[in-house]
């Protein structure tokens, strides 16, 4: 069993990626392995809805957005992190999750892989960013994994984290939750139901 950690903060050792460390030591801990793909620090375009993917099974544009499907594809979950500015999510984390989404429509089964979202902040704003990134789940068949409160810590470097104990704590229940999901679903795989998809309105009229 596996979980895909994703850090959409620029700065590779700041508090969002202080956040995930305790999330992944957590599920490392309890029988589940991790593996971390940083995107805040990399150039990434925004969807461009030329379908390009809905042909050739992959985004048009090639980059981590593509190295990052194939993993998706085989995980059991995944934890998207990112900073707060401005009330949201970083811009290259949200542009790497609407082509990822968008990209694997139709070649990643995303039904029952569990989803988390984690958010760091100095002071305010976290809790949009927080639900901003838990829609890409809801609109994929995924159970959100939720801890003790908001999936969230704060500070304004790492270090600040560190003093944040309920915060960390909050990270430690989400691994253990997360962790319990995974292996309750694995547990009746056989059981996942079957999504219906071949409705779908257009009130376009030609």
């Amino acid at each position: 069993m596996k979980v895909l950690t994703v850090n959409g903060s620029p700065h590779l050792h700041g508090c969002t990626d202080r956040a995930l460390r305790e999330v992944e030591a957590t599920l490392n801990g309890l029988g589940i392995d991790t593996v971390r793909v940083n995107v805040g620090n990399k150039e990434i375009r925004g969807c461009i809805a030329c379908n390009y993917c809905r042909e050739h099974g992959k985004c048009v544009f090639n980059d981590i957005v593509n190295d990052t499907a194939p993993v998706f594809a085989e995980v059991d979950g995944v934890v998207f992190g990112s900073p707060v500015y401005y009330a949201n999510a970083s811009g290259q984390l949200r542009s790497f999750l609407d082509r990822l989404f968008y990209s694997t429509m139709s070649t990643v089964n995303k039904t029952m892989k569990v989803g988390a979202a984690v958010v760091s902040s100095r002071r305010a704003g976290s809790t949009t960013a927080f639900d901003e990134i838990n829609k890409y789940f809801t609109i994929s068949a995924m159970p959100v994994v939720s801890s003790t409160y908001w999936n969230e810590v704060h500070g304004f470097v790492a270090e600040d984290v560190e003093k944040d104990l309920e915060g960390l704590q909050t990270m430690r229940n989400l691994g253990r939750n997360m962790a319990f999901l995974i292996k309750a679903i694995n547990a009746i795989k056989a059981d996942i139901p079957t999504q219906e998809r071949g409705s779908f309105t257009s009130f376009h009229t030609e």
